[in-house]
């Protein structure tokens, strides 16, 4: 006997290469796994506790896979600046950009950027996303890095969410390492990631021409990877700096942004499996021209995941739904495609085995919609279909 079946419902199950539909179909759940998946007319067996979903459409609960969660204060003073006429140099230069953010959240105590992290997180959930990444970043030093870690740690502790933790350590130059950034990456590789086990499932570096060369980032890759924590790149998004390329020689689970990487970065992507997580938030939000190369990550087989990158510089986007109508409209993504970016691939991105489908043996983390087609879910620009999440069976 299962413990729970979800029935009168339409699922889009990202079985295969598509949206895997099963119309009229069933969900069934034993000990908070999937124990069944199939049409209702062929359930195999009775439950507990039956749900009624009066023909609502079923899809894995959805997965953010790229934020930035956890941080003080905000940026709207600089928004109204830049809106204003003010170039981010002149605001850089009077101690605004990354750096203000750097200031509040060093300032803040874990209780603060718990309440203020706790409402941004509950806005997510209620669209159905049901396992969230949260990346640290603010801090840059290892006191104040691990305290967003613990932060983030503590949200997935008080909210029914699964909470994926990045150090993202090597975000930017602290003011204190003015001058000195290969000081700095050093720093994290030997000092700020060993510190971070058990408070981190992997390790982030922003790969740049603004951030971090192929040396700088290289120690702290190597350094994550001495200490068995996956790594993930912050890349190619200013220009091309060979991101694509380096990711997936260093085997990183994914490479996020890709605005202007090459057609054989990607290639050499597709070949070493590594995810393309995609941020329209972030191309919207800064005005920019450029777009990842769709065309070039389809030939190559990269798997393209879909994240809201919300944070309070360059986008900040409380919303994975509006992420997939920027996914469609701005960067030609297919439904499929947009729906498998904040699921299956999303998962991938995480290195997640054990969510994104509906199949048997994966985690009950469910999203419920009230819509005519799955279609709907990119189609529309605000508003919220869901009408229920379900995490590990509950």
């Amino acid at each position: 006997m299962f413990d729970r079946v979800w029935l009168n419902a339409n699922l889009a199950t990202m079985q295969g290469e598509g949206l895997g539909i099963v119309e009229d179909g069933a969900v069934a759940a034993t000990a908070g796994r999937i124990a069944w998946v199939g049409p209702r007319a062929a359930l195999p067996g009775p439950a507990r506790e039956t749900v009624d979903c009066a023909g609502a459409w079923i899809l894995p609960g959805l997965i953010d896979c790229h934020t930035h969660l956890v941080f003080g204060g905000d940026r709207a003073d600089e928004f109204e600046r830049r809106l204003a006429g003010e170039d981010y140099a002149a605001i850089l230069k009077a101690g605004g950009g990354i750096l203000s953010t750097v200031r509040a959240t060093r300032a803040a105590s874990e209780d603060a950027l718990l309440a203020a992290a706790l409402p941004r997180a509950r806005t997510l959930m209620a669209e159905g996303v049901t396992t969230l990444e949260v990346k640290s970043g603010y801090g840059l030093d290892t006191a104040a890095e691990l305290r967003q870690l613990r932060v983030a740690r503590r949200l997935g502790a008080e909210l029914p969410l699964s909470v994926v933790t990045t150090l993202l350590a090597a975000h930017a130059v602290p003011p204190e390492f003015a001058g000195r950034r290969a000081d700095y990456a050093r720093l994290v590789a030997a000092e700020t990631v060993p510190a971070a086990i058990g408070l981190a499932d992997a390790v982030d570096v922003f790969h740049d021409t603004l951030a971090f060369n192929d040396e700088e980032a290289g120690w702290v890759l190597d350094a994550a990877r001495r200490h068995g924590l996956p790594a993930k790149l912050h890349g190619d998004q200013h220009a091309d700096a060979g991101s694509a390329m380096l990711g997936a020689r260093h085997g990183v689970l994914s490479v996020d942004h890709l605005e202007r990487a090459n057609a054989a970065g990607l290639a050499a992507m597709g070949a070493a499996g590594t995810v393309a997580v995609l941020l329209p938030g972030a191309c919207y939000f800064l005005r920019e021209t450029a777009r990842p190369d769709i065309a070039a990550m389809r030939a190559a087989g990269v798997r393209m995941a879909v994240g809201t990158d919300f944070n309070p510089g360059s986008s900040p986007a409380l919303s994975l739904l509006l992420m997939l109508n920027m996914a469609c409209t701005l960067f030609r993504l297919t439904v499929a495609e947009s729906l498998r970016g904040v699921t299956v691939n999303a998962a991938a991105a995480l290195g997640l085995a054990d969510r994104g489908r509906l199949a048997p043996g994966r985690r009950c983390d469910l999203a419920l919609y009230r819509i005519a087609r799955p279609a709907e879910l990119c189609y529309w620009v605000g508003g919220n279909p869901c009408i229920g999440r379900v995490v590990e069976g509950h």
